[in-house]
């Protein structure tokens, strides 16, 4: 029997990936494994493989050689958004793709309240206190009542939208088309509806998947429809907000502040304005990263492996035409 190959994207050893080599010894053979921690490595691993493990979600390679992949019949990306792979040649392959949806739900969702929490507790004003060694003491908002508004209503909205309404925020969602928000959202409004949405928001959380329909979603005319007192969080990707329009509206104050997790160029570079205005928390992409999660990850490939190998469903199918599990 001829194995089964797989190439690992983004590894530099079989340990990179937690529990590989013990999957591999279980198989008995029918599994052979090729890493390729760069782009030159990727081009000589592709031919002939039968599945891609991109373990390095942000990586961009695998355009530049897709020509290399002449038998690949399936990719599992280690992130929830795929946009990385999501280039022309993929799309219209019949090459199949599968994500980590529902990996990172619970870290994002506790990331965005702690976020929430930091403004409205002036926790950031704290340290900086702390560091001075002044002592100055002052008022601080609650957040039970307070309007939020989740742009983007996957799983990991979802998940965000249940954790605020548990603190008593009041949250609605925004998907491409109005429906009932179940469990986790007051209601969900149509995509039509996000500027009429954004004018009631005291909280704008952003964690819609990148699409070329998505791309630059935030530009300056969605800053000015929210209120002056509002605070916008992204999670998702970087190249869904214009920056120089988010950059002007914290400066003009057209919005009170920006907690923002991830950059149209990664890691941010020091010369970026974001760093040093005051109303602004920056983390570099790391709200769903948590201790463990590469084992979470790992365990997520190795299950749905074990599906592909005995011709079962597998789990986490993304739509390439709308760039996320439906």
């Amino acid at each position: 029997m001829t194995p089964t190959t797989i190439v690992i994207q983004g590894a530099n050893t079989l340990g990179d990936v937690p529990g590989l080599s013990a999957a591999m010894q279980r198989s008995g053979g029918a599994i052979d494994v090729r890493l390729a921690p760069d782009g030159a490595a990727l081009a000589g691993a592709l031919p002939g493989a039968d599945v891609m493990l991109g373990w390095n979600f942000a990586a961009k390679d695998l355009q530049n050689v897709w020509h290399r992949a002449d038998t690949l019949r399936w990719i599992h990306w280690c992130g929830a958004g795929v946009d990385a792979a999501l280039f022309p040649g993929l799309v219209a392959s019949e090459v199949t793709l599968t994500n980590a949806r529902g990996i990172f739900d619970q870290a994002m969702a506790e990331y965005t309240l702690s976020l929430i929490l930091a403004f409205a507790k002036q926790l950031p004003q704290t340290l900086a206190l702390q560091q001075q060694r002044s002592w100055h003491q002052r008022f601080t908002e609650t957040i039970a009542g307070q309007q939020v508004l989740v742009v983007g209503v996957g799983s990991i909205g979802q998940r965000i939208g249940k954790m605020l309404q548990a603190a008593g925020m009041r949250v609605d969602g925004i998907g491409r088309r109005a429906r009932a928000g179940g469990d986790s959202f007051a209601a969900i409004y149509g995509a039509e509806a996000l500027n009429e949405r954004l004018a009631l928001a005291d909280y704008v959380i952003l964690i819609t998947p990148l699409t070329e329909q998505t791309r630059h979603l935030f530009d300056a005319n969605r800053f000015a429809a929210m209120k002056p007192e509002a605070r916008f969080i992204n999670l998702g990707r970087g190249a869904l907000v214009v920056e120089n329009a988010l950059i002007n509206a914290l400066r003009d104050e057209a919005i009170a502040g920006a907690a923002l997790d991830v950059f149209d160029t990664e890691p941010l570079p020091y010369s970026s304005p974001f760093w040093h205005l005051p109303n602004v928390i920056v983390s570099p992409h790391m709200s769903g990263d948590f201790v463990g999660h590469a084992n979470a990850l790992a365990d997520l490939f190795l299950a749905n492996l074990k599906h592909y190998l005995t011709n079962q469903a597998l789990v986490n199918i993304v739509d390439k035409q709308q760039g996320f599990v439906p």
